[in-house]
């Protein structure tokens, strides 16, 4: 079962975010970079499919994210692709990108996480499956492999989940806790080094979004009325006629 898996590399949440001088960017000065979370478990579950099934797993990065690849490939990929491009948030972008560059690879599944831990979009994988007419499913917490299709569940509101059968080629995105990511041994690292990480150069690609300007949100500061219960009564009428509630 060949398997491509898709794995940003993003910027860690915890991390302090400022926003760049020309004011329509991040400044990625101090910001700590890793394999998005999501994708974790997405590798990991193609790496079980891949022990349980047989095949191989290509994992495509798009942007400088050399270090992320080398960290899936000591997982357990088998080699990786790398599209040099900066796409920011554009997951039009994203998708078109990826789409191309691996127009030429044969596969049966692609798996990505489902959202990232930067922009939180959720657009890329189910963008690409329109691209490349394959059903897919999203939030994905299960995966069976049946003759020729895929038993999926997938995560709904309410604890609840919804299952559906899908033919190959597919690609569903999952969700987290679909599995337990795996730690990468020393081995493991040990033969990245030797897997192929190849670099794929697209067409030149418009960007589907102009950014206007980003900014943060505005900062409100809560009032700490001090007195007694009547002093405290009367400003709240205040505060309640000052903003048109009364």
């Amino acid at each position: 079962m060949n398997i491509i898996v898709l794995a940003k590399h993003s910027a860690d949440p915890e991390s302090e975010i400022h926003v760049a001088g020309d004011g329509k960017s991040v400044d990625e000065k101090g910001l700590v970079f890793d394999i998005n979370d999501w994708d974790r478990y997405a590798i990991e579950e193609a790496i079980r499919l891949k022990e349980k099934h047989g095949g191989e797993v290509v994992v495509v990065g798009v942007g400088y994210a050399d270090d992320t690849l080398r960290k899936c490939l000591a997982m357990g990929a088998d080699r990786a692709i790398k599209i040099p491009i900066d796409a920011g948030m554009d997951s039009f972008k994203v998708a078109s990108a990826i789409r191309e560059a691996i127009s030429q690879e044969k596969f049966d599944l692609i798996i990505a996480g489902l959202m990232s831990q930067d922009y939180n979009n959720a657009l890329v994988g189910s963008l690409l499956a329109g691209m490349l007419e394959i059903p897919f499913a999203t939030a994905v917490t299960e995966i069976r492999v049946e003759n020729g299709r895929i038993r999926v569940v997938r995560e709904l509101e309410g604890g609840f989940g919804e299952e559906s059968v899908l033919p190959l080629p597919a690609l569903v995105t999952v969700q987290s806790g679909i599995n337990e990511p795996r730690y990468v041994s020393i081995m493991g690292i040990k033969r990245a080094k030797t897997k192929e990480l190849k670099e794929v150069v697209v067409s030149d690609l418009k960007s589907s979004i102009e950014v206007d300007r980003i900014y943060p949100p505005p900062i409100k500061k809560a009032e700490i009325i001090e007195g007694n219960a009547e002093e405290i009564a009367e400003r709240l009428i205040e505060i309640f006629k000052e903003r048109g509630l009364i």
